[in-house]
């Protein structure tokens, strides 16, 4: 009896370790790695950069430093604004460091190189600082996920508003590559279905410092709106060389199509007063968004902008569908994080689609007026919540082929 009970004990143990050995390898070579390829040094560093590492950081900290006893490893690189660098980056990072997720890929046509190497090795890849549309529609793939905003969201936001307040005739300054394309032409599409009229065009290499060919034409085009369909220091210098030729003296308004929280605060607000602008994010929209803006702020000294906090809110749910899933097998992680509803600081009821997109809130601020302001980073008033339903490009309307198949 003694010698049975002695093989049963015998027969657990080494089952128990077998079940221990498969868990460990459950978690590819032992760690959960996460990779950030962002503008580090570049006209988008401000709004992504060291900013945006810091979130997921954060994440991977408020998270214990550890899924499923494994720890977490956040790493970042700098693709200065070059797709091939981001490519090349992303192809290393999977095939030698062994990097589980990108969390996040700044830029449009950076992020769109990024999801083609990830979709080849069958990798995750989730995007807050691009805006392309591309992305969950011609571009879409099984891996990838866009979850801040999109140029859908802040068109759609943005030009109707004026649109329907009486600006009905716009002219762009458009940054003269994918994001600034897709966003100029989405802008454009929802101020004619409005009923309002695009006079013009002109596109701007990325990082300009000269601006003035451009704004004479738009200040020439007579157009009630000159619409920046462009983003970080580009949206920050054209504005401030549009105050220079007196463009808003003259009657015409500029509206900044992607503005960040960090632009407003280096244009200061006797510069951006009045500014109609959709975002995903304010940190003094509630008490859950306020708590956590300010751990931020104690580690980078000013306020976090929608990217940056999407990326915590992605690198959060990201850990816990591996949790849920109790793997980092990508297929696993990607069913679990299709399948749970985001709640958090960052969003309510934040779904992922079958398109990649993940839909939520999107809301319209005005830039307050210097008197208004309580201090620094005291920015944005409310003017509409936009729906979920109604923020994001509808799936009857989308080229995803993975819509296509489920219809």
């Amino acid at each position: 009896m003694k010698k049975t009970a002695g093989i049963a004990a015998a027969l657990i143990v080494a089952l128990a370790s077998i079940l221990g050995a498969e868990a460990q390898e459950k978690i590819s070579d032992g760690v959960v790695k996460i990779g950030m390829i962002e503008d580090m040094s570049s006209l988008y560093a401000d709004i992504t950069g060291i900013g945006a590492v810091t979130a997921a950081r954060m994440a991977a900290e408020d998270f214990g430093g550890k899924v499923l006893g494994k720890p977490i490893e956040v790493i970042s690189a700098d693709h200065q604004n070059k797709a091939d660098n981001a490519s090349n980056i992303a192809r290393e990072w999977f095939d030698t460091q062994h990097v589980d997720a990108l969390m996040d890929v700044a830029a449009s046509a950076t992020a769109l190189a990024a999801i083609e190497v990830a979709k080849n090795k069958n990798k995750i890849v989730v995007l807050n600082g691009p805006a392309a549309v591309r992305i969950t529609n011609e571009a879409c793939t099984p891996v990838s996920i866009h979850y801040a905003y999109d140029n859908y969201a802040l068109s759609h936001g943005t030009a109707a508003a004026m649109v329907k307040a009486g600006y009905d005739t716009w002219f762009f300054l458009t940054a003269d590559y994918a994001f600034g394309h897709d966003l100029e032409q989405n802008t454009a599409a929802v101020v004619k279905a409005s009923g309002g009229q695009v006079l013009g065009s002109v596109r701007v290499p990325i990082n300009s410092s000269d601006f003035s060919s451009a704004l004479l034409q738009a200040q020439s085009s007579k157009a009630k709106v000159v619409g920046l369909a462009n983003a970080g220091g580009d949206t920050i210098n054209s504005i401030k060389q549009a105050a220079e030729f007196g463009i808003v003296r003259g009657g015409q308004k500029m509206a900044g199509l992607l503005v960040f929280i960090n632009d407003v605060n280096s244009l200061g607000l006797e510069a951006a007063q009045g500014m109609l602008l959709t975002n995903a994010f304010y940190w003094d929209r509630n008490d859950e968004s306020r708590a956590w803006a300010q751990r931020y702020f104690q580690r980078m000294n000013k306020m976090p902008n929608m990217t940056q906090a999407g990326i915590y809110s992605a690198t959060t749910h990201y850990l816990q569908a591996v949790q849920a899933a109790g793997t980092d097998e990508t297929n696993a992680v990607m069913e679990k994080m299709r399948s749970t509803p985001i709640n958090d600081f960052f969003v309510k009821n934040g779904k992922i689609r079958e398109d990649g997109r993940m839909v939520h809130d999107m809301y319209l601020y005005e830039v307050k007026q210097p008197a208004e302001s309580k201090g620094q980073w005291d920015y944005y008033k409310l003017v509409a919540t936009i729906p979920a339903d109604q923020a994001f490009l509808p799936l009857s309307e989308s080229k995803c082929p993975l819509v296509k198949k489920t219809q």
